[in-house]
């Protein structure tokens, strides 16, 4: 079929020799009003001669040059400009781009103070440690591990008011005042490296100390993501674990087997020749042999110690042992082997 100019008429407007195809469905001359109108295809009620256009066919119109339709129906208004400039993540700086992200502050590096940004950065990773400590009451009497405490209370503080990279300095004072090791400094007079996961103990060692008045009692029908479920402290309940522990004598197998349930904070996975996932470097450290007394023997002997996991904490830490003593040389040694973490094993 050919194509015919036709005209339209809509309300005071009028638009002459607009091409119709009659191959095509009246939907797509409905398109072209569309683009000249704004009004939506679905709002459009076209006739000619009290024919009432279809969208599928032509139906009873006849089409041929000159026919004018009438076209019936408004344009949706023109959507309103934004009262606030769109801003791109390109367009943005470092300060516009962590707030918007939601992005943690980082912490200034003070010369080798690695270890103890890490260790303060994972611990504010724990949503509960935080609402705890915005609910800690300072008490009059300071401890050492009050100290450490308000100041991890102080800095947390900080970082929640501000995006951009805090110097934890004060942290760092209390934290050498604490424990003088972490002040030693090398011979060109800067801090020396320390160990990530001593810094790690001590601290949560004193938040232990620290911690404990400040858990209150919950019924025992609390739920689980509560902030305490019962009068435990509170690293005893998020991340204190506790282990089953079967003592065998090795030399005397009539001897009775001892049981007894032993707590832990952190388990440690030993990076050995054979071990290349973190559950065999889990296991590996669960089962040992010490010397102990034995009382059916009369003096020591060797021991099996097994240890199963018999509770896990919210919040479990992992300590690789990158290290072994070399007896030759008499100096630690790094292991260098790429070992797979497989943290599913764990839930």
């Amino acid at each position: 079929m050919p194509t015919y100019k036709v005209h339209v008429k809509w309300g005071k407007e009028k638009f002459n020799d607009i091409e119709c195809d009659a191959d095509e469905t009246p939907i797509q001359f409905k398109a072209q009003l569309f683009a000249l109108t704004g009004v939506q295809p679905s709002r459009q009620k076209v006739l000619t001669k009290g024919v009432i256009l279809k969208d599928e066919d032509w139906g009873n119109v006849k089409l041929k040059d000159g026919i004018t339709f009438l076209m019936m129906g408004s344009a949706e208004a023109l959507p309103a400009e934004p009262t606030e400039k769109t801003v791109f993540l390109e367009d943005m700086n470092e300060q516009e781009l962590a707030t918007a992200l939601e992005l943690p502050p980082g912490l200034s590096n003070l010369g080798n103070t690695c270890y103890m940004n890490a260790t303060l950065q994972c611990l504010r990773a724990i949503p509960e440690l935080k609402e705890c400590l915005k609910s800690h009451s300072r008490n009059r009497n300071t401890t050492p591990a009050d100290s450490i405490t308000r100041a991890m209370q102080d800095l947390f503080n900080l970082m929640n008011l501000q995006s951009t990279a805090i110097s934890p300095l004060f942290f760092l004072n209390v934290l050498q005042m604490t424990f003088p090791r972490f002040a030693e400094k090398g011979e060109q007079g800067l801090f020396m490296q320390q160990d990530a996961n001593e810094c790690w103990t001590e601290v949560v060692r004193c938040l232990q100390q620290s911690l404990s008045q400040s858990m209150v009692d919950q019924p025992s029908e609390a739920s689980e993501g509560s902030v305490a479920s019962s009068s435990k402290k509170f690293i005893d309940l998020f991340m204190g674990g506790e282990f089953e522990v079967v003592m065998k004598c090795s030399e005397m197998t009539d001897e009775d087997v001892s049981k007894s349930v032993e707590k832990f904070y952190q388990l440690s996975c030993f990076i050995e020749k054979e071990v290349r996932y973190m559950q065999a470097g889990l296991k590996s450290g669960l089962e040992e042999t010490i010397t102990k007394f034995s009382p059916s023997l009369g003096r020591d002997a060797q021991y099996t110690k097994s240890s199963k996991i018999s509770r896990l904490p919210g919040y479990l830490s992992i300590q690789f042992v990158r290290f072994f003593y070399k007896e030759k040389e008499s100096i630690n040694a790094k292991i260098l082997k790429v070992t797979l973490c497989l943290c599913y094993l764990l839930k």
